[in-house]
């Protein structure tokens, strides 16, 4: 006769030996379940931690632990809580929208680069932009003004292999900036040189009024500097340089992403760095 408790009269465990082992299941959303003690037989709608949730063909719904026992199929089974599969990280993107390159570290910079007219739109372009040019490595420089872009060129002459991109304030019809870029355009230059550029007077004003919580940027008199009066109109300190360095630190800190950037100057840069990274 089988002795199931073996050699030893003393030995444990003979129930987990003996007991039935029941097939496992892993609960999961719309699996019919019936309760084995009671009949109730519903769809399971929701799971939380060690409970299901099961609702009747008449609508009404119940929770029940993981353990109470449950048929499927009319096969007792033993439900399992779904395994918890570790969540898939987002992929993080730049503050221009790119997504963002695994390896960050930056890439030897190119012969090829980017010219803006001031500082103020070098870091614009570095706070939007920044990530993605040092992963493609390009670097930007600035101008202080364009009026010194002939002179620029003729220092450091463009090539197939070194190209200039350049950046423009005020680029309408007409205007000064306009006729300096056709001139250069057209020069011994112009091939390896594409000139972009906004409408809007300075580079402040490619920020979203939005990001700056102001109805729009206000209107200046030609006869009045364009900073001092926008900082006056917005009762902002502007009596000195600092205090308009001050009122740019304020703009630029309102800018987290190219949401907080107008379109006209997004489409523009991004054209750049397609130009001075093209093979």
């Amino acid at each position: 006769m089988d002795d199931r408790y073996g050699d030893d009269v003393l030995a444990t465990g003979w129930r987990e030996r003996t007991a039935r082992r029941l097939p496992e299941v892993e609960v999961s959303v719309g699996l019919v379940l019936e309760l084995a003690d009671g009949g109730y037989v519903g769809e399971v709608t929701r799971v939380s931690g060690r409970e299901l949730e099961l609702e009747d063909r008449h609508g009404r719904r119940r929770l029940f632990p993981l353990d109470a026992g449950f048929l499927l199929e009319g096969e007792l089974v033993r439900v399992t809580p779904a395994p918890v599969r570790p969540a898939v990280p987002a992929r993080r993107r730049t503050a221009s929208g790119s997504f963002a390159l695994d390896d960050t570290r930056a890439r030897v910079a190119r012969a090829s680069r980017i010219l803006v007219e001031g500082r103020h739109d070098a870091e614009l372009v570095e706070r939007v932009w920044g990530d993605d040019l040092r992963a493609e490595g390009v670097v930007v420089e600035y101008l202080q003004g364009v009026d010194l872009l002939d002179a620029a060129l003729r220092d450091d002459p463009p090539s197939p292999e070194r190209r200039y991109g350049v950046l423009v304030d005020h680029l309408v019809p007409g205007s000064k900036e306009s006729r300096l870029a056709q001139q250069v355009s057209a020069g011994p230059h112009g091939a390896h040189v594409l000139i972009v550029g906004h409408p809007f007077v300075d580079v402040w004003q490619c920020v979203t009024p939005r990001a700056l919580g102001i109805s729009a940027w206000p209107e200046v008199p030609r006869d009045v500097d364009w900073k001092t009066g926008v900082c006056r109109a917005l009762g902002w300190p502007a009596a000195s340089p600092t205090d308009l360095a001050r009122a740019w630190q304020r703009v630029l800190g309102a800018v987290s992403s190219y949401r907080d950037l107008e379109p006209a100057l997004l489409g523009r840069v991004e054209q750049l760095i397609d130009f001075v990274t093209a093979s």
